[in-house]
Order: C-alpha cells, then structure tokens, then sequence
C-alpha cells in the first residue's frame, strides 16, 4: 500500500509540474447575425470546364471564420507546439468552393488542395507572400504548397471566379478559430503579457494585450 501511495504522489507532482507555468486563453468572439446568403455566380472566367448546377450560396461573417494568434511567443514554447504534431492542413475543392473558406497555419507548413469536386478546378494566388498556379486538375487529385513566410494569402480558381480563400500564415503555433458558436481557446502559454490578433475576412483585423497568469486561464470577449 506504501509503494502505491508513493506512485500516486509521484504522479500528481508530475501533472503539478507540468501544468505549473502555463496558463490559457479562452473567450468568446461575438459577430453580427451573418449576412443574407449570396448566391453563387453563374458566370465564370472564360474557358471554364464547367460549373456546378446548384453551388451553395456563400454565408459571409460567421464567426468561425476568423483567426485568433499571438503574435510572439517564447521560443520555448513555440518549440514544445510545433513537436505537437498534426494532420496535414488541406484547403480543399468543394461545391465549388474552398473548404474551409479560412486556413490558419504556421510558417513553414505545407497545404494540401484536393478536388473534391465532379469538375476541374484550378488553384492560384497572386499574393507577394507566396505566389502559385497549381494548373486544372480533376476530381481524385490534389496539389500541394510550402508556405514560407508570415502574411495572408489569398487564393483563387482562375475557371470559377466565385472562388475565393484566404490561407493566414502565422509566425508560430500560437493560434485557434472560433467554432460557429464564436468560443476559442489558444494552446497553453507561459505567465506573461501578450500580442492578442483577431483576423477575419469580412470585419477589421482587432489587436489587444493579455495578461496570461501563471496558472488557470484568462478569459476574453471581442465583439464586432
């Protein structure tokens, strides 16, 4: 019974240990009711190999299409998220369509854009921070792309003008998107006072400073 004793504490320290010197931003991000459908456009740019009969329209402000980072972290702690480890980010083709509309990643990460669709597709981007043209290429295939430098991306299908995405490319791994329901949580950080950014396609970029405790969590609300 000692032995087990002894295990238990041992082990309770540990979790102490581990837990001790992070804390966690959580908040709510509160947009407006999202803006009436739109339907997508029956026009696309010329020489297009086909469009998509009944496209769902695009729903413009929904809340789970911001980013929410930190702008710098400790390099100790950028370092223990980036061994988290993920599935590859995929910026998919889908009822013409980019799936998600917003992809957050870190610098460094390669993205993957399949076609999901029953029609060609094409992804390109003009933007200074990674410029590409990934060419048509049917359902069943994908493409893929390094993003090496911090900055916003935005992205296009040169056969279907309604598409448009936006990858956000982040200086670390300090970063979380709201669900539908607008709450957030960053990952763990150390004690200290940080660089809060809210990105979203449709309002202002919001900028605060947080004050991260030792332990625990603080709590944000932003509202547009």
């Amino acid at each position: 019974m000692g032995v087990r004793v002894a295990l238990l504490i041992l082990g309770l320290l540990a979790c102490v240990d581990r837990e001790s010197g992070a804390g966690v931003i959580r908040g709510v991000l509160r947009v407006p009711p999202p803006a009436a459908a739109l339907p997508t456009s029956a026009s696309a740019y010329p020489g297009r190999v086909g469009s998509l009969a009944n496209a769902p329209p695009l729903v413009r402000g929904r809340a789970a299409d911001a980013v929410v980072s930190i702008e710098r972290i400790p390099a100790a702690a950028e370092s223990t998220l980036a061994q988290a480890g993920a599935a590859p980010p995929e910026l998919a083709q889908k009822d013409q369509a980019f799936a998600p509309r917003v992809l957050a990643i870190a610098v460094g990460t390669t993205v993957e854009f399949p076609n999901l669709d029953p029609i060609f597709h094409n992804v390109f981007s003009v933007s200074p921070i990674r410029r590409f043209d990934l060419g048509k290429y049917p359902r069943g295939q994908s493409r893929r792309v390094t993003f090496p430098k911090a900055g916003l991306v935005q992205v296009y299908c040169d056969i279907h003008a309604n598409m448009a995405g936006y990858i956000v490319v982040l200086p670390n791994h300090a970063f979380a998107r709201p669900g539908e329901s607008g709450a957030f949580a960053l990952p763990n950080l150390p004690k200290g006072e940080y660089q809060l950014d809210v990105w979203h396609p449709d309002f202002p970029e919001q900028r605060r400073k947080v004050q991260v405790p030792e332990r625990g969590e603080v709590n944000v609300e932003i509202s547009y």
